[in-house]
């Protein structure tokens, strides 16, 4: 019987991505589900390809559109505020919720309650949302699966293991640029040089937070949501060659990881199979590759974002929101120029310290509206201080 499939952002590059793992197995799947926001040309052009059963698109202004598109096809066209639980009526084998951002948190919930297994690659669900999702994961026993490669090696290096048999959970990280620079030249970090990343071409948002190492930040807050290990076992670890992604150190005296290539359709097969087939064409790591592989404690000095992470699981439920909120709102001030590289994690701190930071950081969420509620004190708050 062929997996009946939806993916949540299906034109961003993890829906593309899960899109050509599923094309060299056509037919061992059913798509019954793709969603975009803007690209209405790629989803109609993968709504034909696939012969998806139903295609939501988000902005209304390309709903007529679509719709003309596809009225020779099968395929059903939504916009707006169309019911899931009514597009899905039976209960799906697998959603890739692969929105960016937090307006990935309400499809996310309303997938996991028509989903038997749910893959997140959507951080700021997990990172923002988690009080809610988890409770709904339970409720619905829908089987949950981290997507980002850090998340997936600790889940595949922690089966049916305890809390009491690890000494140390390690999330690795590439460096970035400024692996090799001086602390002291970061302060007049120019925009270009921050988004030069050794190992891939990304976008700028992310390219910025590999730079300061707050998406390692981030990575460890978000497996501190989804395991139930003890949060002061996590550290970060510099591995410039990025082939090993996580590292767990346990309490026999035994270390094990997880090597492989850095292609995002190894990680989304294996939630898609298990590990039980292999349709995929990688690179394979030599033996020169691993000669190579080196390891470095984190220079706290160059990268004092990773001290935010004691600060932020510890100050309360939404604390985890408001950083990623001020963090997106000092990204792009510095991709503007406005504010220097450094200036990021400093008015990070200076948030943590306002007048109003607990009163939104100790509020437990009841709803999305919550979290949106301290996401926007967060930003506000934010570009009041870059202000200048």
């Amino acid at each position: 019987m062929k997996k009946k499939i939806a993916i949540l952002g299906s034109t961003g590059s993890i829906g593309k991505s899960t899109l050509e793992v599923i094309r060299k197995d056509k037919n061992n799947f059913d798509i019954v589900f793709l969603s975009a926001n803007n690209n209405y040309k790629k989803l109609i052009s993968q709504a034909r390809e696939f012969k998806v059963k139903n295609v939501f698109i988000k902005n209304r202004k390309y709903f007529s559109v679509v719709k003309k598109s596809l009225k020779n096809t099968n395929t059903k066209v939504f916009s707006g505020k169309a019911s899931i639980s009514k597009i899905i009526s039976k209960k799906i084998d697998y959603t890739m919720s692969a929105i960016v951002g937090l307006a990935g948190l309400q499809p996310t919930i309303d997938f996991i309650k028509v989903s038997r297994s749910i893959a997140i690659a959507n951080k700021e669900a997990i990172i923002c949302g988690w009080e809610i999702l988890s409770k709904l994961i339970k409720k619905y026993n829908t089987k949950l699966l981290p997507v980002d490669s850090e998340h997936f090696s600790i889940k595949e290096l922690t089966k049916n293991v305890s809390n009491d048999e690890i000494e140390e959970i390690i999330i690795t990280a590439s460096g970035g640029p400024f692996l090799n620079t001086p602390a002291k030249k970061l302060k007049n970090v120019k925009v270009k040089e921050a988004l030069n990343h050794p190992n891939w071409n990304m976008g700028k948002k992310i390219s910025i937070d590999s730079a300061n190492l707050m998406n390692k930040v981030f990575e460890v807050i978000e497996a501190c949501k989804i395991f139930n290990f003890d949060k002061a076992k996590y550290r970060i670890m510099i591995h410039p060659q990025s082939y090993v992604h996580s590292i767990i150190k346990y309490k026999n005296g035994l270390i094990k990881m997880v090597l492989y290539d850095t292609d995002m359709k190894i990680p989304i097969s294996n939630t898609l199979y298990g590990s039980q087939k292999n349709i995929l064409k990688i690179k394979k790591i030599d033996s020169k590759t691993l000669n190579k592989l080196s390891f470095h404690e984190v220079n706290l000095k160059k990268f004092p974002s990773v001290k935010l992470i004691k600060k932020c699981l510890s100050s309360g439920v939404l604390a985890p929101t408001i950083m990623n909120a001020s963090n997106e709102v000092l990204v792009n001030q510095f991709l503007a120029k406005k504010i220097g590289f450094l200036d990021i994690v400093l008015t990070i701190n200076k948030i943590f310290k306002d007048k109003d930071f607990k009163k939104y950081a100790k509020k437990k969420p009841a709803s999305i509206e919550d979290i949106i509620i301290c996401d926007n004190w967060a930003r506000l708050k934010t570009r009041s201080m870059c202000v200048r």
